[in-house]
């Protein structure tokens, strides 16, 4: 029984984002029914026509029959010209071909997405569900436990209370814990609450050494060490939500910026405004000055890349360090000047064809097998990176390459970009793919910011440019 309401729930969340994704012909009371009634059994089928026709369902009135009588020609007349421009786009003799098999594949993505989410939503719920049922059912049992369970209860609870728990040893007999090791005296208090509060706990023995600093103690080291850490947030002040949460938050952001579309005054501005943040951030699940781009610092983007070169660990090494090396190969990065004691000057093509300056300093150099660098503070564009360089077989080199960058409007800009032909997440792939060929073959790419004469001409490939 639970399996099949399961299968139900996360069914009608899919099919529910899907019919969201329509638009106005997805309140449509018709298109939901048949829609449910394709997707769902008979019984949830049913349900859902008597409470989602009505929560989701589009309500016709006289008022809307009349705008929609007079939308309708240029609905039609736009409907008609948009179906000959993508008819157009795709089916276009050079390069219809190449844009019909991409779509399909951001088709089959956009489908395995939404079952994924579909599936994490669900499990997230079914989860939740459990969880209150088991608390409802703590309250009618006994909290008591044995010595190693209330140990363990412990131990899983004061990670929230305290920042080193692994610098606290918890041990238990006849429902008293015993706690030993090193704490700091602004966690203490929370660290014996947190102890007591514990369900099968009698008392607490206090076998602290407790320091006002972490100083030289080794147990107190790193990790959190000065950040006081008072138990646990509340779940919408969590960097990461969980997929119920982040649905919810969409939903009820779609709902506020409906509510702005109806209401032409301030109330429906600020609803709007609300709206699309909640909206955003149960997208993207980024906190919102990572959306914004504003204090996010230089994580509101982040790249993750892998390439394997079939070339030596050193010659790999080598190319990348040699900063003049990067306009030969990459689109956008036009010139690259070495100021000495590991900074760099970096200008990069920007929108409209303006050029963006920015400098950067190295900050770790491990020779054959890392390069890190970040940004120096009051830069245009904020980003900071880390490329690894791994023997791949004996013979090749696995490049793993890390970076995140803070676009103009953080996440939203990037959206924006993306919509407008620009990708950087794409182009860092193809700039992978031309330094992957130059170091392999010697050919250097002509499309380059930087195009050079071919390094191949009967000459042995040349590792790196000097």
């Amino acid at each position: 029984m639970f399996r099949f309401m399961k299968k139900e729930m996360r069914n009608w969340v899919a099919i529910n984002l899907l019919l969201r994704g329509l638009g106005r012909l997805g309140e449509i009371p018709a298109v939901r029914k048949r829609a449910m009634k394709m997707g769902l059994s008979r019984w949830g089928a049913a349900i859902d026509s008597s409470l989602g026709s009505r929560l989701f369902g589009r309500r016709r009135t006289r008022r809307t029959r009349w705008m929609e009588a007079g939308m309708r020609p240029a609905m039609t007349a736009c409907a008609t010209l948009g179906t000959g421009a993508g008819l157009m786009y795709l089916f276009d003799p050079d390069r219809g071909g190449c844009r019909r098999a991409r779509l399909k594949d951001k088709t089959a993505h956009a489908i395995n997405k939404t079952g994924a989410a579909a599936g994490s939503v669900s499990r997230d719920l079914a989860n939740r569900v459990r969880g209150l049922a088991a608390q409802a059912g703590s309250v009618f049992k006994s909290g008591d436990a044995d010595d190693d369970t209330l140990a363990a209860r412990v131990r899983s609870r004061m990670g929230r209370a305290v920042s080193h728990p692994g610098a606290i040893e918890v041990t238990a007999r006849d429902g008293v814990v015993k706690l030993s090791g090193d704490a700091l005296t602004h966690e203490v208090d929370a660290l014996l609450s947190c102890a007591r509060s514990t369900p099968g706990a009698r008392g607490v023995d206090n076998q602290l050494q407790i320091h006002n600093r972490p100083g030289d103690i080794p147990n107190l080291q790193g990790g959190q060490g000065r950040r006081r850490r008072g138990g646990a947030r509340f779940e919408l002040m969590q960097s990461n939500w969980a997929p119920a949460t982040r649905l919810l938050a969409a939903v009820t952001g779609g709902a506020l910026m409906g509510l702005c579309l109806r209401r032409k005054d301030a109330l429906g501005a600020a609803a709007g405004t609300l709206g699309f943040g909640l909206f955003m951030r149960g997208a993207t699940n980024l906190e919102t000055r990572r959306i914004l781009g504003i204090g996010g610092g230089r994580r509101a983007i982040d790249f993750h890349k892998t390439i394997n070169i079939d070339a030596p660990v050193e010659r790999v090494f080598e190319f990348w360090k040699n900063l003049h090396n990067f306009p030969h190969f990459m689109t956008n990065v036009r010139e690259v000047r070495d100021l000495g004691n590991g900074r760099s000057q970096w200008t990069v093509a920007g929108p409209a064809g303006l050029s963006v300056k920015w400098n950067a300093v190295v900050t770790d150099l491990v020779p054959n097998k890392i390069i890190a660098w970040k940004s120096e503070p009051g830069s245009a564009i904020a980003n900071a990176g880390i490329v690894r360089f791994d023997p791949n077989n004996g013979a090749g080199t696995r490049v793993t390459v890390r970076m995140s960058y803070n676009p103009p409007a953080g996440a939203i800009g990037h959206a924006f970009a993306k919509v407008f032909g620009a990708n950087p997440k794409r182009e860092m792939d193809q700039d992978l793919l031309r330094m992957k060929t130059m170091i392999e073959t010697g050919h250097p790419p002509h499309d380059a910011a930087q195009p050079m004469r071919d390094l191949s001409c009967g000459a042995e490939p040349t590792p790196f440019i000097h």
